[in-house]
């Protein structure tokens, strides 16, 4: 029960935020999501190939380290 109050003050904390926010920062936040998505996509693609033996292991550590340089999230 205290899970679910706190749970209950926590989503209206955010509603009253998201309330008061301008709309270009909540796209400027749902751009940044999506990016993060695409990364964690491309990640998973990544090792995928890895597992399944489509790229070695040095080309799998540059693309590894490509994904994860924060220059990309700019």
């Amino acid at each position: 029960m205290e899970n679910s109050n706190k749970r209950q003050s926590l989503l209206e904390l955010i509603q009253a935020h998201l309330n008061m926010t301008p709309e270009s920062t909540l796209e400027k936040v749902l751009e940044l999501l999506e990016d993060e998505e695409d990364k964690r996509y491309a990640c998973a693609e990544i090792v995928d190939s890895k597992i399944n033996d489509n790229i070695s292991w040095d080309e799998y550590k540059q693309e590894r380290a490509r994904m994860l340089d924060p220059q990309l999230l700019r």
